[in-house]
This record gives C-alpha cells, sequence and structure tokens, in this order.
C-alpha cells in the first residue's frame, strides 16, 4: 500500500465570533475552554496537510488565501499568512502541487486556490488538480448556504477547469481516501490517510477545535446540526478503533489530537507539541 509523508502547515490566523463556534453550548460553558476578546471573537487557525510520497506532492485545504480588504482583516483578524507562506517554509512551489484537496468551499478552506487583483483573479496551483465532492460544487456555485459571503465566484470561476469531481466515498490516490462528513454542509468530505506513521484523518469542520468532540458542540453555521452529531459520533468512534492521528482544521494550540475515552464520551487528546510548523 501507498504510504505518505505528512507535514502539517499552519496556512494563517483569523477570529470568528465564539457564538457562532459553538451553537448550542451557552457562553457559560465555552468560555471555560476558550477566551474570547472584548467583540466575542476567539483565536482560531487555518490547518492544513502536505502530502508526498516521492511522485505526488497533494495539499489538503488552502486557508483563506489573499485577496481581502482592510476592513474584512480587521472584522476577522486576518492574518497577513497564507498557504503559499507555510509551503515556501518547507522548500515547495505552488507549481509543485500536483494535486489539491478541499473539505468544502468555505473561503476559508478554499479562498487560498485564487490570488491577484479582480481584474485579473488566477488560479495558485496552476498544474493541481482540485478534488471536491460534486454536491459541493454544485452547493457553492448555487450559493447553497445560511452565510452569504462564504462561498465566492472570485475562487469558483478561476479554477473551474481544475475541477476533479467525486461522488461520495472515492481514492483520487493511492493511500489517500475521501469520504462525504455531512452536516457543516451537505457535501463537505473528510481525508483519511495512509502515512508513514501510522493512519491520518482530516475531518474539516466536523470537529474544527478539540473543544467540538463536545456532542452538542455544532457549530451555528452548520447546515445539518443533527446530521453533525451523528457524523461525529460515528467518525470518533472509528479514531478509536483506528488509532487516527486526527488534524483539526482551526485548533490554534493543538492541532493535532487522538481521540480518546472520557467518561461515557470520546474526547480529543493533544499529542506531543513540536509537529505544527508556525
Amino acid at each position: 500500500m501507498n504510504r505518505w509523508h505528512v507535514d502539517v502547515l499552519r496556512a494563517g490566523d483569523f477570529r470568528l465570533d465564539g457564538g457562532g463556534m459553538f451553537g448550542l453550548i451557552p457562553k457559560v460553558q465555552w468560555s471555560t475552554w476558550v477566551e474570547a476578546d472584548a467583540d466575542n471573537r476567539i483565536p482560531l487557525a487555518c490547518n492544513a496537510l502536505l502530502l508526498r510520497d516521492g511522485a505526488r506532492t497533494v495539499l489538503v485545504e488552502t486557508g483563506y488565501g489573499d485577496r481581502w480588504s482592510d476592513s474584512d482583516r480587521a472584522a476577522w483578524l486576518l492574518a497577513r499568512r497564507t498557504v503559499v507562506d507555510a509551503l515556501a517554509e518547507l522548500g515547495v512551489t505552488p507549481q509543485e502541487i500536483t494535486d489539491v484537496i478541499v473539505t468544502h468551499l468555505h473561503f476559508d478552506h478554499a479562498a487560498g486556490l485564487t490570488t491577484g487583483p479582480d481584474a485579473s483573479i488566477a488560479p495558485v496551483f496552476t498544474g493541481a488538480r482540485i478534488h471536491v465532492q460534486r454536491t459541493e460544487w454544485e452547493d457553492a456555485l448555487a450559493n447553497k448556504s445560511t452565510m452569504t459571503r462564504t462561498y465566492l465566484r472570485s475562487v469558483l470561476d478561476p479554477i473551474a477547469q481544475q475541477i476533479v469531481l467525486h461522488d461520495g466515498t472515492s481514492e483520487p490516490l493511492p493511500g489517500i481516501e475521501l469520504r462525504p462528513l455531512p452536516g457543516h454542509t451537505w457535501g463537505m468530505q473528510g481525508v483519511f490517510i495512509e502515512g508513514h506513521d501510522g493512519a491520518w484523518a482530516f475531518p474539516g469542520d466536523l470537529m474544527p477545535t478539540r473543544h467540538h468532540a463536545h456532542p452538542s458542540s455544532s457549530l451555528g453555521y452548520d447546515m445539518l446540526p443533527y446530521q453533525t452529531m451523528l457524523t461525529k459520533r460515528a467518525f470518533l468512534q472509528e479514531a478509536l478503533e483506528r488509532d487516527l492521528r486526527i488534524v483539526l482544521d482551526h485548533d490554534p494550540g493543538h492541532p493535532v489530537v487522538r481521540a480518546v475515552r472520557d467518561g461515557k464520551r470520546v474526547a480529543l487528546a493533544p499529542e506531543a507539541p513540536g509537529i505544527v510548523r508556525p
């Protein structure tokens, strides 16, 4: 079986409203997990993966990119750091990326696919195939979301010719499985990787931080909160059984975790520090 070398990347930092990030969980509870600023925003990261097997170079997630106004940056405290910066720290150029996998097409996961001024927006990863679920692609084109500014045509249109659509579970490359994880969106997918050092999983916004292992910690942005809970339950059970190393897409402090028993629930325990690149 093909096995991949896995690097965890930090593709940016930003903040979102804590209430939106924890849904039904009251602030009196989630504020004991994470500290909010004066505007009720909590710190988040854009974590990504670089996968290499000697023949192909695969990027999982692209972060929010660089096409933001000063007012947008101020609203979300978007750091001036992109996935291109993270790749450069490993000596990898965008032209070397053969495949890009995005869990879904919200701006904080996919806007890093394009760059440049409005008059000449261009793809960043010009030689890459971009893998996404068909349902997610069609929903993004239709702007099927309660958030009006999360699916961006400035991202979707320039990369349309690079898109590879998947219908359900698939293996775009040996040792990499894409699997639907519905709830946050109808078409979100998780990435399951056979690494040199064991099995890895990247579940996207199913669990953005380690605190989202709590059954009721669904995002206020989830399209299907009940489905999120069911998908999460099944994912965490598999993570326990397979001892998956899980990479959380938005955890700013401990993005690499494993599932552990915590009484009747399953929690996420951080791996040893030092695996994440700055």
